[in-house]
């Protein structure tokens, strides 16, 4: 699969997602203390990002 969401723990700790194009990171989240704010944080991007505003500030 090309396109996936990694959850994975940072130095400090906290559950963190990216989301990643086959080998490049795309992007990531901030830190989430437990491992279900971070699998909600993924299911709010699903929901919400395919009609979200695009804002070009270039």
């Amino acid at each position: 699969m090309a396109h996936k969401f990694e959850i994975y723990k940072d130095k400090k700790g906290e559950f963190r997602v990216r989301f990643k194009h086959n080998s490049e990171i795309m992007f990531s989240t901030e830190g989430y203390a437990s491992k279900a704010s971070a699998k909600n944080a993924i299911k709010s991007i699903l929901k919400n990002g395919p009609n979200a505003e695009i804002e070009d500030n270039s």
